[in-house]
């Protein structure tokens, strides 16, 4: 029967074909092919046969085909054929398909959808034919019926579409579905329909199957909904992060997809490069992707990103035309995220509203972790964004050669931060990506060296603490960074070689790299360059230890051994360390002939030396004792007993100092001390002619402080009668000569007090080397105030170290130790003395507060100057508590500050510089403070131990509030709040305590009225402060307004104002401009809040807009409850600003900032109105107290303004007035007046044009709401900018004689230009 069918096929006709198999049963013919096509014969011939003899145009032929065509599929779906003939059966299927008639088309559709449906198919191979058979429907121009309904081809396929999609898939065929529609031609609305179904199906498929999916979605994506495809993968896989990271089960998704980490993250990745794969080749898709990130910024951040997206954005950095684009993104998230993260820790008003959520940082730290499975796609992006965030947001300012600290709590700088982690984690974690970093970090050491780069120095030191035998690999690159040092500023040379320094002690060829180039550097023509030479010579000293020496332990240097992991010592020996230091001691000697700045770096260097390297005693002490002698005298009649002349030196018409003379003392008392402390005990068995130079030494010190005592101004060349000016060279030298003796005492007074043992001799020659040093600081002071030179006035640093500070302040003001007594005694009886030493105290701390750390020995120890800070403050404290500066002022009267209020002022910069730069260590701080230390306390919260010494301080601001109006003292009381504001910020806004503060002050603000205008400032500031962090201020806005409305009374003078006096602080004096502009600006803060807030609701509705899903015609109650908050907010200013306008401000800065103030609230308002109009379009209305609220604006507040501005112009038209008046006087007197009037009047058209944009958004609420808004507003006629003829013509002709009467007078050519702009601004402002 095949052989015959076959042959008949294979003639010109067919009619005997067709014949033939009208005479056989269909399923005869069905037998006959699947027995045919099982064994794998000529299946393919035989079915075009049968089709060649079942033409469409006759209907025995079409039913025949139609029947043999779906048995066809039904026979490649039994999976019975070899995959060979089934692909020849659909291939001829495919081709058969468009001449179906279409009726049978849409059966043979219907029979295909129906199968899917209800999940007949076995192996899906015929779904290949679906989409053929689909488009073949779209083609037929004839009406066709489907469902009992008559519709064109396009139709009948969209409504088979939507029948396909709307029915279940089975699982497996997911994939192969939604590749079958690339095929057929779609319109938008039916590509929506499909792609809404695929992703509904993602949450039913394993995760293994997503990435697939996700690669036949962006290619269907290609013909729309790019936006859709996007948001469906990207809310699929933020979900799942989500829930991964929760790991929370129960949940649907994880019940069907419960997988390890690593397998999530693979498929993450392999779904990334699916999608920029496809943005590649389809731009707009790319631009869709960062239009939905754009839109979503606008409201919840976290609603959009998250660890996927971010990972997302970053491959596509990959592509140059969308770079640019991504990286400004990812830049404005991460700082919009700290933006209101700040914002959000700053206003209990808006934590209360909006919950924090998690951070952009966060989730870019959490890719970087991610990475780590296979994502090397990704690790590029975070480079560059880990160098741009630290680029972009690095330190920018210098203050006096250090830069300032990243670790504040500005946005930017934790951007940079940010940045720098992205780096440190990514580096650890990604081997390829080491040597970029590092190269990359170290080029910007190189070439940024005019700008601060200590943010990348500290990258540096954590990358090279986290892997020093790694980074042995890049040494070319370091050693290649050495060769620039001698080009680079001092602080950036030092901050580099002390993060290397780890890899000098494992990598010998760096050390000898680092050591030719410090050799050339030290005779190098630039200063720089040999300053940087002696840095880095002394840093090789401090950690290349010599045998013997004291441990690390012993030494607590903050940069040790430590930080390598691995024997530093195993393969160079410290025989070895010991030669190698011994040259370096040599080439430092030659240092000794250079400038002073050189000498002065060593001998402060020598020090640390010492104290990490002990057994370079000898050398270094040798080195010192020798230079001493140069300038010593060793006659002991020889009065002064060194050469201070020899220190001074002339080159041409320049004088300065050669040997800085009393820092060389200061080393050497420094460096003696800790040798006969630390050194000397341990080496008793040391031959006594070793220990020679060391009795030397202290003999000369000896004798040069009986020498300086004995010696009067005369010896030295310097007394009143002397010549100090700054223009000649006589005058530069006695000042230098001066500073130097000075010095040498204030050293002295430091080594007499440590060998003194509390000797009544020794404190009485400390008290004469103190008279001495204070006569020199009296003759300076004296010869600055009449010269009124700018350096004479500045005080020189001390050269006194902190401990022996805070060892000093102790000793006179705690130590009640019997035996004591007397030799304290001697100090304690001058009064000069106890307040040159708390005055020295409080310059070192303002030192540490401005820079971070002091001069002197320890100076760059944070844990030694930490110790010595508590034990000063618990010195001041005592002293201030102890004696108030009332009792001490009213016992005698003398010139400058009593020591209580320099105590206070110490105390005050001390708790600054403590919250500044030692913030972890804030509870051992309040610990140490405390008198008696007790161990069950040690566990006392930080806010008790706070509030415990806020109370001391509350009761003397009380002591000093009740006393008589003439004994206040202004400085004490401003400096009392200063010290309570930084004491309130370490008490939790939560606890008791904070609420105790914050009546206490709410209190002192109402009941007490001084006319200073700072200490209201102060405590208004403070108040404010923390009432922010308990509730929002409005109410307290909206007192103080009426407060200072009655205070300074209306701008109708007719209208008497009714006082109300909630604050008493409140006066004459202070209510403008100290209160009103306080006011001003915390209005503005609430204001920012308000408008963040509306920023946030406008955001979430566009969101809510775009995914339909999500939105309804009722608004969340979260929503709901801000909407609320904003508006009574609102309602509240409004009150506040409507008793403002009406108060009679005087001319300035006031009336500015009122007239601003106003601007923003009208700006804030349309803001919410516009938002009230995009939730019209929601079909939802306007909430009832939105309705109150512009009833009130109506009714109270704009006719005010408008009021309030002719206020304004009257006051404007008077000062021209009066200003006219004088003209003839003063010329210039005018210019200045009319100049401060165009400047207060400037914010006036702004203002008006807030209230003008404000209305005409109203009214387009008012007729999308159908709520009639308007009536309650009243267009005022005060704004007539008409010009009077009249009035013209008067001021013309004023002119016209003032021109006549310039003329005719001898006026200079600079009179008359100089007059000519204010006659120009006079007739513009008269028009």
């Amino acid at each position: 029967m095949d052989q015959k069918i076959l042959s008949l096929a294979a003639e010109k006709t067919t009619d005997e074909l067709q014949e033939f198999l009208q005479n056989l049963r269909v399923d005869d013919l069905a037998n006959l092919l699947h027995a045919q096509a099982v064994k794998g014969r000529a299946a393919g011939a035989l079915l075009r046969g049968i089709f060649r003899g079942s033409p469409c145009s006759k209907q025995a032929g079409a039913l025949r085909r139609h029947k043999i065509y779906t048995f066809c599929i039904q026979l490649v779906e039994s999976g019975d054929l070899q995959r060979e003939v089934a692909s020849e059966i659909i291939g001829l299927l495919m081709l058969e398909a468009h001449k179906f008639p279409g009726s049978l088309l849409v059966e043979l559709a219907t029979e295909f959808i129906d199968a899917i449906r209800e999940g007949n198919l076995v192996n899906g191979k015929s779904l290949e034919l679906l989409p053929v058979i689909l488009t073949a429907v779209a083609s037929k121009k004839e009406t066709l019926t489907y469902r009992k309904g008559e519709l064109s081809g396009e139709e009948c396929k969209k409504q088979l579409i939507i029948t396909l999609c709307s029915g279940r898939w089975d699982q497996q065929y997911v994939i192969q579905l939604t590749s079958l529609f690339k095929d057929v031609p779609l319109t938008a609305e039916e590509v929506e329909i499909v792609t809404e179904k695929v992703l509904k199906m993602f949450s039913k498929l394993n995760l293994q199957e997503i990435p697939p999916l996700v690669y036949q979605l962006l290619v269907l994506s290609s013909k729309g909904s790019r936006r859709s495809v996007l948001e469906g993968i990207l809310a699929f896989f933020r979900e799942l992060d989500k829930q991964h990271h929760e790991e929370q089960s129960g949940d649907e998704l994880l019940d069907l997809i419960t997988v390890p980490s690593g397998e999530l993250r693979h498929v993450e990745g392999t779904v990334i490069l699916h999608i920029v794969f496809a943005i590649k080749l389809d731009r707009d898709l790319g631009r869709e992707l960062l239009k939905h990130l754009k839109t979503g910024q606008q409201g919840d951040h976290s609603k959009n990103l998250c660890p996927f997206t971010i990972a997302l954005l970053l491959s596509v950095t990959r592509i140059q035309r969308f770079q640019e684009q991504v990286f400004d993104l990812l830049k404005t998230s991460v700082v919009k995220s700290y933006k209101d993260l700040q914002l959000l820790q700053g206003s209990k008003f808006l934590q209360n509203l909006v919950s924090q959520k998690s951070c952009v940082s966060s989730m870019i730290l959490e890719v970087v972790k991610n990475s780590v499975h296979s994502w090397d796609h990704v690790t590029q992006g975070l480079v560059e964004l880990g160098f741009l965030l630290m680029d972009s947001y690095g330190p920018k300012k210098i203050l006096e050669g250090r830069t300032v600290e990243i670790s504040s709590g500005l946005p930017v700088h934790q951007a940079c931060k940010l940045g720098a982690n992205i780096l440190l984690e990514t580096f650890k974690i990604h081997e390829m990506i080491r040597q970029e970093i590092l190269e990359q970090v170290f080029n910007r050491v190189v070439t940024k060296a005019s700008s601060p780069i200590v943010h990348f120095l500290d990258l540096l030191s954590s990358i090279v603490m986290y892997a020093p035998i790694v980074l042995q690999s890049c040494s070319s690159k370091i050693t290649d960074t050495f060769d620039y040092l001698s080009f680079l500023p001092l602080p950036t040379v030092q901050g580099l070689l002390k993060s290397v320094q780890p890899l000098l002690k494992v990598s010998m060829s760096m050390r000898d790299s680092l050591i030719l180039v410090l050799r050339k550097a030290m005779f190098a023509s630039q200063l720089d360059a040999r300053k940087s030479a002696v840095a880095g010579f002394l840093l090789l000293l401090k950690n290349f230890k010599v045998l013997g020496s004291l441990s690390s332990s012993q030494c607590s240097q903050s940069i040790g051994a430590s930080q390598v992991h691995v024997d530093v010592h195993s393969r160079y020996n410290s025989v070895a360390n010991e030669t190698f230091c011994l040259e370096i001691m040599d080439s430092l000697r030659r240092c000794l002939g250079q400038q002073a700045d050189v000498r002065i770096m060593l001998y402060e260097g020598f020090y640390d030396v010492l104290r990490r390297n002990s057994q370079l005693a000898n050398s270094v002490m040798q080195t010192l004792l020798s230079q001493l002698k140069q300038l010593y005298e060793p006659r002991p009649d020889v009065l002064p007993p060194l050469k201070f002349e020899a220190c001074i030196v002339t080159r041409g018409d320049q004088t300065c100092v050669q040997e800085p003379l009393a820092h060389l003392l200061c080393c050497i008392h420094h460096c003696l001390a800790y040798y006969k402390s630390r050194v000397m005990p341990l080496r008793q068995e040391e031959e006594e002619d070793e220990e020679g130079f060391y009795q030397d030494l202290d003999d000369m010190l000896e004798s040069i402080t009986n020498r300086m005592i004995k010696s009067e101004l005369e010896d030295f060349e310097l007394d009143k009668s002397s010549d100090f000016s700054q223009t000649t060279d006589i005058g530069i030298k006695n000042n230098l000569c001066t500073l130097l003796v000075m010095g040498v005492c204030e050293i002295l007074i430091e080594y007499n007090f440590s060998i003194s043992n509390f000797s009544k001799n020794k404190f009485e020659d400390i008290l004469s080397l103190f008279m001495c040093y204070k006569k020199l600081s009296d003759i300076l002071k004296e010869k600055a105030s009449k010269g009124k030179t700018k350096t004479g006035a500045k005080t020189n640093d001390s050269l006194l170290s902190m401990k022996f500070v805070s060892g000093l302040l102790t000793a006179l003001f705690r130590d009640s130790t019997q035996s004591h007594e007397e030799g304290l005694s001697v100090l304690r009886s001058s009064s000069d003395f106890m307040r040159h030493t708390v005055s020295v105290a409080l310059q070192k701390v303002q030192q540490l507060r401005d820079t971070g750390h002091v001069s002197g020995p320890d100076g760059q120890n944070p844990d030694k100057i930490f110790q010595n800070l508590c034990d000063i403050t618990r010195v001041l404290l005592w002293r201030y508590t102890s004696i108030p500066t009332s009792v001490e002022e009213s016992g005698k009267k003398e010139k400058g500050k009593s020591i209580s209020l320099l105590c206070l002022e110490g105390l005050q910069k001390i708790f600054d510089a403590v919250q500044l730069f030692y913030q972890p260590k804030i509870r051992q701080f309040l610990r140490a403070l405390d008198v008696i230390e007790n161990e069950e306390e040690a566990e006392v919260a930080v806010s008790q131990r706070a509030a415990f010494q806020i109370r001391q301080f509350q009761r003397s601001l009380l002591n000093l509030l009740s006393s008589q109006e003439e004994d206040f003292n202004s400085k004490e009381a401003l400096l009392l709040v200063s010290v309570l504001s930084s004491l309130s910020k370490l008490l939790e806004p939560s606890s008791p305590q904070f609420l105790q503060m914050l009546s206490w002050t709410s209190k002192i603000c109402k009941e007490n009225s001084l006319e200073d205008a700072a200490f209201c400032k102060g405590l208004m500031n403070l108040l404010f402060s923390l009432h922010v962090l308990y509730k929002s201020p409005v109410s307290l806005l909206r007192d103080l307004s009426q407060d200072i409305h009655g205070q300074l009374g209306d701008i109708d003078e007719d209208v008497e104002v009714e006082k109300t006096n909630h604050f008493a602080m409140v006066n004459l004096r202070t209510a403008a401009p100290t209160v009103c502009l306080l006011v001003l600006s915390q209005a503005e803060k609430v204001l920012e809040e308000v408008d963040w807030l509306i920023t946030k609701l406008k955001g979430q509705l566009s969101q809510e807009i775009i995914s339909e899903e999500e939105a309804s015609s009722q608004a969340t109650p979260s929503n709901q409850s801000i909407e609320k908050a904003a508006i009574i907010q609102l309602g509240t200013l409004l009150t506040f600003f409507h008793e403002l306008v009406q108060t009679a401000l005087p001319s300035g800065s006031c009336v500015d900032a009122l007239l601003k103030g106003l601007c923003k609230m009208y700006t804030i308002l349309t803001s919410l109105v516009k938002y009230y109009i995009q939730v019209c379009w929601s079909s939802r209305g306007i909430p009832k107290n939105m309705e109150k609220l512009v009833k009130l604006s109506g009714s109270h507040l704009t006719p005010l303004c408008y009021s309030f501005i002719s206020y304004v112009q009257n006051k404007k038209s008077t000062s021209l007035k009066s200003a006219g008046e004088k003209k003839k006087e003063k010329t210039a007197a005018v210019s200045t007046a009319m100049a401060k009037v165009l400047r207060e009047t400037k914010p006036i058209p702004n203002l008006i044009f807030a209230i003008e944009q404000y209305e005409k958004f109203l009214i387009h609420l008012s007729k999308r709401s159908k709520v009639n808004l308007m009536q309650h507003m009243k267009l005022s006629t005060s704004r007539d900018f008409k010009i009077k003829g009249s009035i013209l013509d008067v001021v013309l002709q004023e002119e016209e004689e003032e021109e006549e009467e310039n003329e005719e007078g001898t006026a200079s050519e600079h009179g008359g230009q100089d007059e000519e702009p204010a006659k120009k601004k006079r007739r513009k402002e008269m028009k």
